[in-house]
């Protein structure tokens, strides 16, 4: 009889490797089983344990890289998705996702590429992909700029393993959201999704001098179970705003991320987390009498990050409630005389996008800031502010590096206007946290207002300006070799940021017009607002161009100092139109002889002329004209009684386009 005879070595193999696949498949299940419930952290403590024992098959591969994601943890989603996106028949929007994770690692050219694809694949969202790669340049830009802020880590209240984020004003210190964990003697319940403990309140006091108290948890009657976050008090310290996170089960599009800030492409949960706003009294020392914002609505939409105005009149807010423009925007409510909240509103498109608004704050004067991923910025959710009030609101501004970063910043708050405060960001961390960082301005912000404008002569040969559209203006810096092209609106406007101390240069340029270039210095005093005209005239041949403000002494020709200033302008726009030869002609009125006021003008358009060549300008491009008295723009002629501002115009110097 024959028998076939197995090696015990090779039975032993066969079993080890059975039970490293068949505990592989469980580790495998048990990762599923959290992803599916939204508990990304605790999902991949599993995926990682999976990996090491068998090749992850393309499903494993796009959790792994959605669960990075969704945690936050950047440059692990960033090696993820470019495995993601070599899978056969991978969804397009992983090119997203790759291109976002490439982002915020700092990789530009890798992200505009991954932009590109995308659009490529999804050709709906071609417009958008053009939008996120001019986005991506500018923050290469804003990158290489001269810092305007010195941002340090508050590393007396951030603790680097948890998350710090949305600091407040709150009597001599701040309030602040944590999932450090209430207390270390007490048990805390860890959430999955981040595979921390829930989100609480925190309070932390300053001396003024930089040093800062311990972090004490709220009271537990502020402090529910479950998420708390984002509070906001107001300025008599008797009454606080604050978020929390109701978990609803329902099956239909939602977020389930308590912050609100990650989106969450899921047609069916089976749970949503849902933001409310609560707010609780302050009586005797203790915190009490919570009661829900009567626009909360947790069955159908979110309402939470709320901001109080300094005099207690207006509640601003995140929310997707009806009447959003985007994902989530900001809204505000007034105060009403009987105490109770208005109606919210929307704040308008000026703040609001199609992506997201949120983690409203407004200082002491009322300026509006808050965190977006709609508007233009650096990478994740950027921090913008704004002038205006309630729902009328312009000059947004992305307050750029280094409050910003390519990283999440937001929850920014202000302990002296303008100049010193604190904001929340994960640009330092690897594993999805964020941390409280303080700021001191360097650079204040100015908003430069740009006019194009056309210099014309009305009937009565006055000069008038009136608006120039679509005029393409060349900005730049005076330290910095990098510019940026703008265009002029249909008002012949455009709206920049700016910094005070700095000197900008603007050259402006249209078909058929003269090319004109500006100046703009601007002093550390400055308001919020610089206005800069850029003042044109048309390129024609034979045009009479009258120059404002060139005035004589009486009986001489000496090139005054306030007219060496209009002359400057003149100068400035020969060099700019080197193709361009002008006759430089002077005028005088009606009184005195022909002889005497033609000698008189031919020594002042000579003197003019002398001027500019002074200054550089080829003589050869210059024709010097005295007309004396023989071109009166007016009917003030001898023996004709005028008052002086008719004299006045006809004593004037003018350059013809020859």
């Amino acid at each position: 009889m024959n028998y076939k005879f197995t090696p015990l070595y090779l039975v032993a193999a066969a079993m080890l490797s059975f039970g490293t696949v068949a505990q592989a498949q469980s580790d495998l299940k048990k990762a599923n089983k959290y992803f599916d419930n939204y508990a990304y952290a605790l999902a991949l403590d599993h995926y990682k344990v999976a990996i090491t024992k068998r090749e992850p098959k393309p499903e494993t591969v796009q959790r792994i890289a959605d669960a990075y994601r969704m945690t936050r943890q950047t440059h692990q989603a960033e090696e993820w998705y470019a495995k993601a996106v070599q899978l056969p028949g991978s969804n397009p929007m992983n090119f997203y996702y790759y291109a976002e994770a490439l982002r915020s690692n700092g990789k530009y050219t890798e992200a505009k590429e991954q932009y590109m694809k995308w659009g490529e694949a999804m050709p709906e969202n071609a417009e958008q992909a053009q939008k996120l790669i001019a986005a991506t340049e500018q923050g290469i830009k804003w990158t290489q700029q001269q810092p305007t802020a010195e941002v340090t880590q508050l590393t007396s209240i951030s603790v680097g393993s948890y998350s710090d984020f949305s600091p407040a004003p709150f009597g001599n210190g701040i309030i602040f959201t944590s999932d450090r964990g209430i207390s270390a003697d007490k048990q805390n319940e860890v959430y999955g999704w981040t595979g921390r403990p829930y989100l609480q309140l925190f309070t932390a006091k300053t001396d003024g001098q930089g040093n800062w108290s311990s972090p004490e948890a709220l009271q537990e009657v502020v402090n529910s179970e479950y998420h708390n976050a984002t509070a906001s008090a107001a300025t008599d310290g008797q009454q606080l705003y604050f978020t929390r996170t109701h978990m609803v089960r329902e099956r239909q599009k939602g977020n389930p991320d308590p912050t609100s800030w990650v989106e969450v492409k899921d047609d069916k949960p089976e749970h949503i987390n849902r933001l409310e706003i609560f707010t609780a009294q302050k009586e005797n020392g203790v915190w009490g009498n919570i009661q829900p914002f009567t626009y909360n609505k947790v069955t159908e939409y979110s309402v939470g990050h709320p901001a109080l105005s300094a005099d207690g009149q207006i509640l601003y807010f995140a929310s997707d409630m009806p009447g959003s423009l985007g994902d989530t925007d900001i809204f505000y409510s007034k105060r009403q005389e009987d105490g109770s909240w208005g109606v919210p509103v929307n704040a308008g498109a000026t703040i609001n996008t199609p992506g997201r608004e949120s983690f409203p704050y407004v200082d002491a004067a009322g300026k509006l800031y808050f965190a977006s991923d709609g508007h233009a910025g650096m990478g994740g959710l950027d921090i913008f502010s704004a002038e205006g009030e309630h729902g009328n609101w312009a000059g947004v501004r992305n307050l750029g590096n280094p409050i910003n970063s390519r990283k999440n910043d937001y929850g920014i708050m202000f302990t002296t206007p303008g100049e010193t405060g604190l904001l929340s960001s994960n640009r330092d961390a690897d594993n999805g946290t964020e941390d409280i960082y303080s700021f001191k301005i360097l650079k204040k912000p100015v908003v430069i207002a740009i006019k194009t404008l056309e210099r014309k002569q009305n009937d009565k040969k006055r000069n008038i300006e009136v608006p120039l559209p679509q005029v393409q203006v060349v900005v730049s810096q005076k330290t910095i070799a990098d510019s940026t092209v703008v265009m002029s609106d249909e008002n012949g406007q455009y709206f920049m940021d700016g910094f005070k101390g700095n000197t900008y240069s603007l050259m402006g340029t249209k078909a058929g017009y003269l090319t004109q270039e500006a100046m703009a210095q601007i002093p550390e005093t400055a308001g919020d607002t610089i206005q800069v005209a850029l003042l044109f005239d048309k390129n024609e041949q034979n045009r009479v161009i009258v120059l404002e403000n060139i005035y004589y002494d009486l009986d001489k020709w000496d090139i005054r100092e306030d007219a060496a200033k209009e002359l400057d302008k003149l100068v400035t726009v020969l060099q700019n139109n080197p193709e361009i030869k002008i006759e430089m002609s002077s005028h005088t009125d009606s009184r005195e002889s022909v002889n005497y006021n033609q000698a008189l003008s031919e020594k002042r358009a000579n003197a003019a002329v002398d001027y500019l060549v002074s200054k550089g300008i080829n003589r050869n491009r210059l024709t010097a004209k005295g007309y004396g008295k023989t071109k009166l723009v007016n009917g003030c002629g001898d023996n004709v009684e005028c008052s002086e501002e008719e004299h006045q115009l006809n004593r004037r110097t003018e350059f013809k386009i020859k």
